[in-house]
């Protein structure tokens, strides 16, 4: 992520640093004028079709898994002085998470959500996110990619205290973002991670996408972890099987921020997958039906079922799916 020296803005410009940020603590984009845009509208004509959410899909603590599967936050559009920025707002907070009937655990989440949400931007677009810290510990947001020092998030945010990231994006692909406040394990451990998706400018081909992210529980404070997860909550999609059609291309964005265990692999049932590491191919590098991710590794799958029926994915790491980290694809008629 790049920010090229011809978008600083210059000292008389009012979207300072610091008036944005009092700006946006007060109600964020009223003093601009602030364009709602979402790619819907560049994708809307696109043929997928997403199956309707499962019944009884139950919600967690104000999220539910299955649809933070769809969920991408395409932030907001803003016009400033002749150029355009893509504004993001992340909230750091604790929050209860009921992981099983008997386990409840305190989350330092983003968002109220453990992953934090997906942001989406299109290769070149600068990108602002506004961070605010209403934890009771210091946080911060650190992208991966490229961007300048002052953005790289290694800095402590303390609570109660705002900071703005700001940078261009590019290349396309995808970068994990996590919380680098020490000890670093455990604050990712805690729920502090998600996922911004750089899109390619001429994109990719239509298909349903959908985000999964492997995480784990460190129930006890031992360093090691007790439950892992898909998305946040345990079994919650061996409990919910994930609606697909079949014969239409599956497009996952994967990653994993399991802390404690060097890696995990990923594993479908029944089918190949075509792998596009780190999302910065437009080709595939392989087909196969597993794939190793260390911790912050992330990749593009792309898959299609031929048979309907329920399939399902796990790590092959067997500890880690009878732990949580596993669920089905229910595969419906077209």
């Amino acid at each position: 992520m790049t920010l090229f020296s011809d978008l600083k803005e210059s000292k008389n410009s009012f979207w300072t640093r610091r008036k944005l940020l009092i700006s946006g603590l007060s109600g964020i984009g009223a003093a601009s004028a602030a364009i709602a845009v979402s790619y819907q509208k560049r994708r809307s004509s696109l043929a997928v079709k997403i199956p309707p959410l499962p019944e009884k899909a139950e919600v967690a603590e104000g999220f539910n898994p299955i649809t933070v599967l769809r969920d991408f936050n395409y932030g907001t559009l803003k016009r400033e002085n002749g150029k355009t920025v893509r504004e993001f707002e992340v909230v750091a907070k604790s929050s209860t998470l009921q992981l099983n009937s008997a386990i409840s655990f305190v989350s330092w989440n983003l968002n109220g959500r453990v992953p934090g949400p997906t942001l989406r931007a299109i290769e070149g677009e600068r990108v602002r996110i506004i961070f605010h810290n209403q934890d009771g510990h210091s946080h911060s947001i650190h992208f991966h990619g490229i961007h300048p020092e002052d953005m790289d998030g290694v800095k402590p945010v303390r609570h109660g205290k705002s900071t703005i990231y700001e940078f261009n994006v590019s290349p396309y692909g995808l970068y994990p973002y996590h919380c680098h406040i020490a000890p670093v394990t455990r604050h990712i451990s805690k729920g502090l991670y998600g996922l911004l998706i750089v899109d390619p400018k001429k994109g990719r081909p239509p298909a349903d996408e959908m985000v999964m992210v492997m995480g784990a529980y460190d129930i006890n404070n031992d360093e090691q972890n007790e439950l892992y997860a898909f998305n946040g909550i345990p079994n919650y999609y061996r409990d919910h099987p994930i609606p697909i059609y079949q014969n239409q291309l599956i497009r996952l964005y994967v990653l994993n921020m399991v802390e404690y265990n060097p890696a995990l692999t990923f594993h479908i049932h029944a089918n190949l997958f075509r792998v596009y590491r780190s999302g910065r191919t437009l080709t595939p590098n392989e087909e196969t039906d597993v794939i190793t991710m260390g911790t912050a590794e992330r990749h593009i799958l792309e898959f299609s079922y031929p048979y309907t029926g329920r399939y399902m994915f796990h790590p092959h790491q067997d500890f880690a799916a009878e732990l949580g980290c596993m669920g089905f694809f229910n595969v419906l008629p077209t």
